[in-house]
């Protein structure tokens, strides 16, 4: 099924992970078990869409009830293997990001879903974008100085093949930002302003101690 704005649902099953990041034309692995979850994917493979919002919980202080960021990202589950006891492997593919306006009640459903608009992302569902102002060699600089500092590996002929979109997309799922951070770059209006965001992301990491667990200011 091909997805358009047109036959986008405005009725969405939601799935909050703080830390997971989708983002459009990118692909996220996920491990399903939660009996909730499951009924979520369950029911989710039964419609034409098969589309999950994952979405972000803010951070609250103990006690209270979760609450989500306004702008998640919806996935197409276009991969799924069950394992011997009933988890489900599935790989889900950016589709759109979208903003919550209504959180509907469960009713039959274990799992949380939500009305939402997807106003304003059109530009997700075209062709792959571009960053012109992208200096590959600074930047690949900048994170490789970045990946030593957080003892990360990379396979570095497949970042520097890759298009810009792809590079900078995988680079905003793998790192280690903090849930907000991620945040910061799921929002991002333009892969410029994203690659911007790593950015300064990225040397705000380098350059004082502990940076990684600190928090953006949205």
């Amino acid at each position: 099924m091909m997805l358009n704005v047109d036959n986008l649902p405005d009725l969405i099953p939601i799935f909050p992970l703080p830390g997971a990041l989708l983002l459009p034309r990118s692909e996220l692995p996920l491990h399903i078990f939660e009996p909730r979850y499951l009924r979520m994917l369950d029911d989710c493979l039964k419609t034409d869409a098969r589309l999950i919002g994952m979405i972000q919980p803010r951070s609250v202080p103990a006690g209270e009830r979760d609450r989500l960021h306004s702008i998640g990202c919806a996935g197409r589950i276009t991969s799924f293997q069950e394992t011997e006891d009933g988890r489900y492997m599935i790989s889900l593919s950016g589709v759109s990001r979208f903003r919550t306006f209504e959180e509907v009640e469960h009713g039959d459903t274990p799992y949380r879903r939500a009305r939402v608009s997807w106003a304003g992302f059109e530009r997700d569902l075209g062709s792959a974008e571009q960053d012109e102002m992208l200096d590959r060699a600074v930047f690949l600089d900048l994170l490789s100085r970045y990946f030593e500092a957080v003892s990360l590996s990379t396979e570095w002929d497949s970042l520097t093949e890759a298009d810009d979109e792809t590079l900078l997309n995988a680079l905003s799922m793998l790192c280690p930002f903090a849930p907000e951070e991620r945040q910061a770059l799921l929002e991002a209006p333009s892969l410029a302003t994203r690659r911007e965001t790593l950015v300064t992301l990225m040397e705000f990491a380098l350059r004082g101690s502990g940076g990684l667990e600190k928090e953006t200011v949205q």
